[in-house]
C-alpha cells in the first residue's frame, strides 16, 4: 500500500511543482515579453495624423495631393529640360562661345523656358481660385462650419489647422518649383540676352517671390470666401483679386531696385555722343543726354533732324556734352525679390490676422 501510494503522491508533487513553476515562469516572463512587444510595436508604428489635423487633411486631401503630385511632375520635367540644356551647352562650346551667336540653335531651349514660366506664373492664380477661395466658403455654404462649431474644438483651432496645413502645402510646392527652376536657369542667367530677368516670367518664378505671391493669393482667397460665404462667387472674385495682385506687383517690382547711373566722358558740344556701356543683362531704366551744366535732356530731342549734320547742330545748340544711362544690374535681383517678398509676407500676415480677429466670428 505504501509502495502504491508513494509514487502516486510523488507524481502529484512533481505535477504540482511543474504547474507552479510553469505558472510562475509565465507570470514573471510572459507580461514582460508582451510589454516589450507592445513597446516595440508603438515605437516602429508610423506617425499618423489625428484629431483636427486628420479631419482637415482628409477633407481636402484630393486638392492637397493634386498640388503635391503636380509639383513632382513639373519638377521632374524641369530636371529633364536642364539635362537637355547642359548637353547643348557642352556641345556648343559654352561659355567660350557667346550664346548670342547661337541663333536658331538656342530657340528650342528658349521655347522650353517660355512654356514652363507660363505655367509657373499662373500658379498663384490657380491656387488662389481653386484652393484658397473654397477652403472655408465651402464649409460655410454646405453647413459643415456649423457642425464643427458644435463640437468641443474651438473655431480658432479649426481655423489655425486649416490655414497651417494649406500654407504648408503651398510653401512645399512653391519652394520646390522655385529652387528647381532657378537651378535650370542658373547656367545661362548672366549670359543670355534673349531672357529678360525683369519680366514676371523670371522675376516671379525664382527666389522667395513665388512663395510670397502664392501665399497672399491663397489666403486672400480664403478671406474672400469667408466674407462672401458662397464658393462660386468667391472663386470669381478671387480670380480678379489674384490677377490684380500680379498686375500691381509687376508694375512696382522694378522700383524695388537701386538705380545705378553710368555717364560717358565729356566731349565738345556738337560731337556725336557714344553712350556708356552697361552690363549686358542689366535692366535699362532710362537714358538721357547731359548738358555742360549737368542738366539731363531727352534723347529724342534731336530726332527731328534729317541729317547727321543737322543732329550735330541741334546737339551743339543744346550744349550736349555727354550721355547717361540709368540701369539695374541683375546682381540686385535677389535683394529686390526678398524686399518685395517681405512686403507680401506682411500683407499675408495682415490677412491671417483679419481671419482670426473678424473672420472667425462668421465661421458659423
Amino acid at each position: 500500500m505504501n509502495t502504491f501510494t508513494s509514487p502516486s503522491a510523488d507524481g502529484k508533487n512533481r505535477t504540482a511543482n511543474r504547474t507552479m513553476n510553469g505558472t510562475m515562469h509565465a507570470t514573471m516572463n510572459g507580461p514582460r515579453h508582451g510589454a516589450r512587444n507592445a513597446t516595440t510595436t508603438e515605437a516602429t508604428r508610423r506617425p499618423r495624423l489625428s484629431g483636427m489635423t486628420w479631419l482637415v487633411w482628409r477633407q481636402h486631401r484630393a486638392a492637397f495631393w493634386t498640388v503635391l503630385a503636380s509639383t513632382v511632375l513639373c519638377a521632374a520635367w524641369i530636371v529633364y529640360q536642364r539635362g537637355q540644356l547642359m548637353d547643348f551647352l557642352g556641345a556648343y562650346g559654352f561659355p567660350a562661345k557667346n550664346l548670342d551667336n547661337a541663333g536658331k540653335q538656342f530657340d528650342p531651349y528658349i521655347s522650353a523656358f517660355t512654356t514652363i514660366t507660363t505655367g509657373l506664373t499662373a500658379i498663384p492664380v490657380m491656387l488662389g481660385v481653386l484652393l484658397g477661395a473654397p477652403l472655408l466658403a465651402g464649409d460655410l455654404e454646405n453647413g459643415t462650419a456649423k457642425l464643427i462649431a458644435a463640437q468641443s474644438v474651438s473655431r480658432n483651432r479649426w481655423l489655425a489647422t486649416k490655414l497651417t496645413l494649406t500654407g504648408l502645402v503651398v510653401v512645399v510646392a512653391t519652394v520646390t518649383l522655385s529652387v528647381v527652376f532657378a537651378w535650370w536657369w542658373n547656367p545661362i542667367k548672366l549670359h543670355s540676352t534673349d531672357i529678360d530677368w525683369t519680366t514676371s516670367d523670371f522675376f516671379n518664378t525664382t527666389g522667395p517671390a513665388p512663395v510670397a505671391l502664392t501665399l497672399l493669393s491663397v489666403f486672400g482667397g480664403v478671406a474672400i470666401g469667408v466674407v462672401l460665404r458662397r464658393t462660386l462667387v468667391a472663386m470669381v472674385v478671387t480670380l480678379g483679386f489674384t490677377v490684380a495682385l500680379q498686375t500691381v506687383w509687376g508694375h512696382f517690382a522694378m522700383s524695388l531696385g537701386n538705380i545705378v547711373t553710368a555717364t560717358s566722358k565729356p566731349i565738345s558740344p556738337g560731337t556725336l555722343i557714344t553712350f556708356p556701356e552697361v552690363p549686358r543683362t542689366a535692366y535699362v531704366a532710362d537714358t538721357s543726354y547731359v548738358t555742360g551744366s549737368g542738366k539731363l535732356l531727352d534723347v529724342n530731342m534731336c530726332s527731328d533732324a534729317s541729317t547727321v549734320k543737322g543732329m550735330e547742330l541741334c546737339m551743339k545748340k543744346a550744349d550736349i556734352v555727354g550721355a547717361s544711362v540709368d540701369y539695374i544690374p541683375i546682381s540686385q535681383m535677389g535683394g529686390m525679390q526678398w524686399f518685395g517678398a517681405s512686403i507680401l509676407f506682411a500683407l499675408t500676415a495682415g490677412v491671417v490676422a483679419f481671419l482670426f480677429i473678424w473672420g472667425r466670428k462668421r465661421l458659423v
